[in-house]
């Protein structure tokens, strides 16, 4: 049956010194101005379901101002399971249980996967590659547990090489841990393509809804290895790249050999997953360059909307949906596709600091809590 979060507790973390939410059913909107702790409540539900943070912090930043650490505790039921995860968080390090048993992170990302969605997200867009990077690799770790294990394994060994690197160690020795880096590069590689194929197609349906078909929407994933322009000029839309796994394997050996040298120089990795690109482009057209503000918003609305119908397909269930203040940052009909999200299967946290923004219908079936008051309410 499927599982959802009945309470979740922090103490010490971020802003709060203690801090609960028992009880919580399909919606709960959490209201109060900037600086009361809204988007550090969503944080913390994201590190006990997806265990990830949309913020990519350090472990000390978790931590409230002079506390040695931070404890969270979340309740996880279905009609035949009920969970305690705990996670203590101290400066430098971060440690999870379950049950009041030890488990690495790895082994409880897929438990209750939750999407989030939060202004940092309009970045997607046209931001960082890094940032796709990391939104693709959130998704597949709540997924699937190969990929949570092969992403860990290949940032060791690229940890590893940029410290021989960096130390100027001898050619022979960076080429064996080439040896075991490139089996682990190859397979992460093919979880994130056979992963971005999927998400794209969704993502292209959604957009194409919230365009009213009057735009079409491709993506598509570059391995490092591939040049910059990856539009087929013929066709004016962009390559899909396929490749087998043998031919990954070659032609990443092969990038490996001619840019050895250029490692040396710059004394860091420059091949292989950690510099694959996500583009999007719009009729044909690169959304990094091109695309208009309310053309990125409808991008990143339509890879969130995307994330959850692929969460409900391949796990059966609907992921936890966490909206960080984003009401206000789209305009009435990209409100409605995002609220069209909201199954009755979909738990579902939004924080907003004006309720105006909000459907009365939506706010009558919320759980609404005022964060700017000493005590939560309910409406």
């Amino acid at each position: 049956m499927t599982l959802r979060l009945e309470g979740i507790q922090f103490r010490d973390f971020r802003s709060y010194e203690s801090f609960s939410l028992d009880g919580l059913a399909g919606l709960t909107v959490l209201l109060g101005p900037n600086a009361a702790g809204k988007t550090n409540a969503i944080e913390g539900i994201q590190l006990m379901t997806a265990f990830g943070s949309f913020r990519n912090p350090v472990a000390k930043e978790l931590v409230r101002w002079n506390a040695p650490n931070a404890r969270l505790s979340a309740h996880l039921v279905s009609a035949s399971r009920d969970l305690s995860v705990q996670a203590e968080i101290k400066p430098g390090s971060r440690s999870y249980s379950l049950n009041g048993k030890k488990k690495a992170v790895q082994d409880l990302q897929g438990l209750l996967p939750s999407v989030v969605f939060s202004p940092d997200d309009l970045v997607l867009a046209k931001g960082a590659q890094s940032r796709r990077r990391a939104a693709l690799d959130l998704l597949g770790c709540q997924l699937s547990r190969n990929h949570r294990v092969i992403k860990r394994d290949f940032e060791r060994l690229v940890r590893h090489k940029n410290a021989l690197l960096k130390d100027e160690a001898p050619a022979m020795l960076v080429e064996s841990v080439n040896d075991m880096l490139v089996p682990a590069a190859v397979q992460l590689y093919l979880y994130r393509a056979a992963l971005a194929a999927k998400l794209f197609s969704r993502m292209s349906e959604a957009y194409s809804v919230m365009a009213g078909g009057a735009e079409r929407v491709e993506a598509t994933y570059v391995p490092s290895w591939e040049s910059e322009d990856v539009r087929d000029a013929a066709q004016a839309a962009p390559i899909a790249f396929s490749y087998a796994k043998d031919e990954a394997r070659a032609a990443l050996e092969a990038a490996l050999r001619a840019r050895a040298a250029e490692e040396r120089v710059r004394k860091r990795s420059v091949v292989g997953p950690h510099h694959d690109r996500i583009e999007f482009f719009i009729d044909g057209r690169n959304a990094s360059t091109f695309a208009s503000q309310g053309q990125q918003r409808s991008l990143v609305l339509a890879w969130k909307m995307a994330e959850v119908a692929l969460v409900r397909e391949i796990v059966g269930t609907s992921p936890v949906l966490l909206l960080d203040d984003v009401m206000s940052e789209l305009d009435p009909r990209r409100r409605r596709a995002l609220v069209e999200l909201l199954a009755e299967d979909t738990q579902t946290f939004i924080t907003a600091t004006d309720p105006s923004c909000f459907d009365g219908d939506l706010l009558d079936a919320a759980r609404v809590i005022d964060l700017g008051r000493q005590e939560p309410w309910l409406r």
